[in-house]
């Protein structure tokens, strides 16, 4: 090996280390640290991004990516290293993109937009937040071209280069090519799902579930789905969330004590984020070629564990015997009482409380929109009637001007997070692909999902995603594991069979 590749891996080394200690401290912060800790927390996590950002933009390590570049040009590194030193120099210069004068003023703008969307929100003051807003999005704008041309190769328009710190490999080309799949099916089949549910009548599965029981339920499942509690562990936030390293896998979910099937759905979506970090190549743990491929990928991971697996009617039948063993008062409920209650249909305003068939629809509506914010397409005192229009033409649906249950509903845009959207519905696109695939090779897949046996699921993802890391690009991951890229027909199909024909 190189010298300048011992050196490139001996820096990502020491920066993977203090990505061990922020992940916790970060985790810690969520789920236990007490509110008097806040300004000092905050002022270690910023030590350590500064000392990782350092390290990341040292001098040296141009130098290091040019002469690797060159040792595998002469063969002084092996050829099956290429894709180990392009990951490190794609991590370099997206570090290497944003200068510092930048970097500040986003914080800056973002904390001011974010501040005061807290009670705009509440309040539905677009105008109010559009005087903070329109710095976002200038600043996003900029921080877009300036990444484009670090790498200009690579991205085709600016809004391109911030996809790519959550979507990387997956093009706004191909996004759009994929969503526009779904546009043309989703709002007919919407209708015809609204029709289909009209003549159902679904169990009240509200009452009073104690705390402390869905906790042990929520474990039961998560030993179901085989998470490993001698490797990570769970526990409660306000947000359901997964994190952690190699080892130690940190979930949290939620509770209701008049609901238990909300929580259920979070821990096993959770389970499923924590299951792909798990498996990920545990001897390239501190480089970016062991890392998770992209959130397009990553999302994949936790929905088919959520929707493809956990909500299917064949595994609502290995549930019911640790749900009425930590939940009796349910015990008059039946597996199809429950499985009824939660695929029900119905269009409405908030993203996050969207059932599997509408959300699409709502992520589509986004990425329309800031695609064409950051490509300078319209601006940000355009985003209400764009919202309208399409929330109408997706939906059927009207704010009549109440920005609160519109365009001021997410957190996502307050800081400048633009190109994050698209993942929540390409990772349904990618689940539903995924899954189709392991059902061809594994037809008894109903039988052994009703006993509780998803080791097989686990194999399969591990043989097909979670040992490969950042080895492959996603669209080739997809076609490795599936036979093609990413298409919208599995997703259809498998909304039309769980929704129409009930038979998933």
């Amino acid at each position: 090996m190189s010298q300048s590749l011992k050196n490139l891996e001996r820096q990502f080394h020491r920066i993977a280390q203090l990505d061990h200690a922020s992940t916790f401290l970060a985790w810690d912060q969520a789920v236990m640290m007490p509110d008097a800790g806040m300004n000092p927390r905050a002022a270690a996590l910023a030590e350590i991004a500064s000392m990782r950002h350092e390290l990341m933009t040292a001098p040296a390590m141009g130098d290091w990516l040019n002469d690797a570049a060159e040792d595998l040009a002469k063969g002084s590194i092996a050829p099956a290293l290429a894709n180990h030193v392009k990951e490190m120099r794609i991590t370099w210069q997206q570090s290497m993109a944003m200068p510092a004068e930048l970097v500040h003023a986003k914080v800056i703008a973002g904390s001011r937009c974010e501040h005061g969307w807290r009670t705009q929100k509440g309040e539905s003051d677009w105008k109010g937040f559009l005087k903070n807003f329109k710095e976002v999005v200038a600043l996003g704008r900029e921080e877009a071209l300036a990444r484009q041309a670090q790498a200009p190769e690579r991205f085709d328009t600016p809004y391109d280069a911030l996809l790519d710190l959550h979507c990387a490999g997956d093009s706004q080309a191909l996004i759009a090519s994929v969503f526009s799949e779904l546009k043309a099916e989703l709002p007919d089949l919407l209708k015809r799902v609204l029709e289909h549910q009209a003549h159902q009548t679904p169990k009240d599965l509200s009452g009073h579930y104690p705390i402390k029981n869905q906790q042990a339920l929520s474990e039961s499942l998560m030993s179901m789905l085989g998470f490993d509690f001698n490797a990570g562990r769970l526990d409660v936030s306000m947000h359901p969330f997964s994190t952690g390293v190699l080892g130690d896998q940190r979930i949290t979910t939620r509770y209701r004590e008049t609901d238990f099937a909300d929580a259920l759905q979070a821990t096993a979506h959770e389970t499923g984020h924590a299951s792909y970090e798990a498996g990920l190549p545990r001897e390239l743990s501190s480089y970016p070629i062991g890392s998770s491929r992209n959130m397009c990928i990553h999302e994949s991971q936790s929905l088919l564990f959520e929707k493809q697996l956990f909500l299917s009617r064949a595994f609502g039948q290995a549930i019911m015997e640790p749900l009425h063993k930590h939940l009796p008062s349910t015990a008059s409920f039946t597996a199809d009482d429950i499985w009824v209650a939660q695929t029900r249909v119905k269009p409405s305003f908030i993203r996050v409380e969207a059932d599997e068939v509408t959300y699409p629809l709502h992520v589509m509506l986004r990425f329309d929109i800031e695609s064409a914010l950051i490509n300078g397409d319209i601006e940000a005192a355009d985003i209400p009637d764009a919202w309208e229009a399409s929330l109408n033409s997706y939906l059927g649906l009207s704010t009549n001007g109440d920005h609160s249950i519109g365009c001021l509903q997410d957190i996502h845009w307050t800081d400048g997070a633009f190109g994050y959207f698209p993942s929540y519905t390409m990772g349904a696109v990618n689940a539903a692909q995924l899954s189709a695939a392991l059902k061809r090779e594994h037809t008894d897949w109903q039988d052994r999902y009703a006993a509780g046996d998803i080791g097989f699921v686990r194999e399969w993802l591990s043989d097909n995603i979670w040992q490969h890391g950042c080895e492959f690009e996603s669209q080739e991951l997809m076609k490795n594991a599936t036979g093609e890229g990413s298409v919208a027909s599995h997703l259809i199909e498998h909304l039309k069979t769980r929704y129409l024909h009930e038979t998933d």
